[in-house]
């Protein structure tokens, strides 16, 4: 239950903040030309973190997510989406834009959380082994 309610509030903290980039940093805020590409691919980056977080919370009965490798599992399925996404944006009819620096920055973004939800983890089951 602990890992659901630390999920539940990443997932809502970082949509706030995507949404926060997308429709009111980007359009209303004078960004410099050198943060540009930061500010570019931060939601790519951030979204991708909170994937291991998102299965937890919304996909508990498809990934359990009790094991390294089954959030190993997660993050990579999670990862192939987001590329298969990206790629997908090289049809014109959708009108999207491909970029390599979205793809760069899901990898990171996925390996960090995979790295941040993996410790999160191991600290809750270091508290159901002490309980016991």
């Amino acid at each position: 239950m602990y890992l659901k309610n630390i999920s539940k509030q990443v997932v809502i903290a970082g949509t706030l903040l995507i949404w926060a980039i997308k429709f009111i940093i980007r359009p209303f805020i004078h960004i410099p030309h050198g943060l540009k590409p930061l500010v570019g691919f931060a939601p790519n980056l951030i979204g991708s973190f909170l994937l291991p977080f998102g299965a937890c919370w919304f996909f508990q009965k498809y990934f359990r997510l009790q094991t390294a490798a089954d959030l190993t599992f997660t993050c990579c399925f999670g990862l192939l989406l987001v590329i298969i996404n990206e790629y997908l944006q090289l049809i014109p009819i959708f009108g999207r834009t491909f970029d390599y620096l979205d793809i760069f920055s899901s990898v990171v973004g996925v390996f960090c959380g995979h790295l941040v939800f993996g410790r999160l983890m191991a600290k809750q089951m270091n508290r159901s082994a002490v309980r016991i």
